[in-house]
């Protein structure tokens, strides 16, 4: 007999003791209690093909065996002492992290989350630059705290009412009314005005996702950063990458950014670098990083458990060739999403890089068909698959599995999802 206390409880608990803002997926949830690689597996022991990946966090699967390994063997040792005391797993990190960060990025300041290392990143560029103000996208997502949320372009995620306005937002590179080269055109401009009525000298950086995670997988054409990154150098403007969602390995390259060829000025991580133990960073290069001289330290960031683990992580990717896998599987995903959208009128637009791939639902008169997305999610739930959902509109399914999913899996999360996308008829 189980212990489990099944989900209804688990919903009276919630509204309980915690926070009504505290959500979930699913009319009828299931309570999640083990995790195996690909898979889920609820408290009726029905089995899941996870293909959300926790957002994007256990990108080398659930429980990891060879991860979780090298997680227990630190845990026996040594699991904390703070960043006061010189411990290895921490320098050992950092070291292993500056041969895979994009050019000469090679210093880290860790936190435990990835609200945390925006802010730090936010910070940094201030410090460097002696200037106050900032820009960000429409449609972004960059955290929690007051400064997070103030960068945060989506409404549902700005709670606090009374934000910095420190921040200018643009629009990001796409918009529904054009094509997505005219969008990311309308947005470069965008931001060229407001650096020319703002003045250069007041804006300390841009800071952006290079796909817009919870924006509905927002994807810019390949030129876009290149040419965003010559406009800011051009007035002393730093550029900031939040790879929090689409770092190691999502998108078939160890980091996003690398897609379209720009080495950002500092870069922001979290997520899949802890495969679900918490960890996060910002980092940047020798000039930028040599500023930071005032004191400053984080309890638990980069303890020696999470970074042994993290280290454990950048192993496993590397070896088992993830990034290849995501590449491949990706254009094997967005290749069957592309002909269920030439079956199903409803599917507005594919788009994504790798396994970060989402598709959005419109309605017949144009609207978001966000109760149709839940639909979807419901009838590939009770077949067994866990999907994400994103957008303004929340009508944007979301494909973020993890990275160690084979070919069948891509297979069996096609056959459903026409299956569902049938039964809306």
């Amino acid at each position: 007999m189980s212990n489990y206390i099944g989900p209804e409880e688990i919903i009276k608990k919630k509204k309980q003791f915690l926070f009504p803002c505290s959500q979930h997926f699913y009319k009828t949830p299931p309570q999640i209690v083990r995790g195996e690689m690909q898979y889920l597996f609820d408290s009726d022991g029905k089995k899941y093909l996870d293909f959300f990946a926790g957002v994007s966090v256990v990108n080398c699967g659930h429980c990891n065996p060879e991860i979780l390994n090298a997680t227990i063997e630190q845990m026996k040792t040594l699991q904390h002492t703070s960043i006061i005391y010189l411990t290895q797993p921490i320098v050992d990190l950092a070291e292993k992290l500056s041969y895979v960060l994009p050019g000469e990025i090679n210093h880290s300041f860790f936190c435990c989350t990835g609200s945390e290392a925006n802010e730090g990143a936010l910070l940094l560029a201030r410090i460097y630059t002696g200037r106050n103000e900032f820009i960000s996208l429409n449609n972004s997502l960059h955290g929690r705290t007051y400064l997070t949320m103030s960068a945060t372009g989506i409404p549902m995620w700005r709670a606090d009412p009374m934000l910095s306005d420190s921040f200018t937002f643009v629009p990001s590179a796409y918009n529904s009314d054009t094509t997505l080269e005219a969008a990311a055109i309308e947005s470069l401009e965008a931001i060229e005005k407001v650096i020319e009525s703002k003045g250069p000298d007041k804006i300390a950086a841009l800071i952006a996702e290079p796909i817009q995670g919870n924006g509905g997988i927002i994807t810019p054409p390949h030129w876009y950063f290149k040419k965003l990154k010559c406009l800011l150098q051009k007035h002393g403007i730093l550029l900031i990458v939040d790879e929090v969602q689409t770092g190691f390995g999502r998108t078939g390259k160890m980091f996003a950014i690398e897609n379209y060829n720009v080495v950002p000025d500092i870069i922001t991580v979290a997520k899949a670098l802890g495969n679900g133990i918490p960890i996060s960073a910002f980092c940047t290069n020798e000039e930028i990083a040599k500023v930071f001289t005032s004191a400053s330290a984080s309890t638990l960031g980069g303890n020696p458990v999470a970074a042994s683990t993290a280290i454990a992580v950048l192993d496993y990717i590397e070896k088992n060739n993830l990034c290849e896998n995501a590449e491949n599987l990706g254009l094997k995903l967005k290749a069957g999403l592309h002909k269920l959208k030439g079956l199903y009128p409803i599917i507005y637009d594919v788009r994504g890089i790798g396994l970060m791939l989402g598709i959005e639902l419109l309605k017949e008169n144009g609207e978001p068909a966000s109760e149709e997305v839940d639909f979807i999610l419901e009838i590939l739930k009770d077949e067994g698959i866990l999907l994400g959902k994103n957008g303004l509109g929340r009508n944007v399914l979301a494909f973020q599995p993890p990275l160690v999913i084979t070919e069948n899996d891509v297979d069996l999360v096609l056959e459903k999802l026409n299956l569902a996308l049938s039964k809306l008829s």
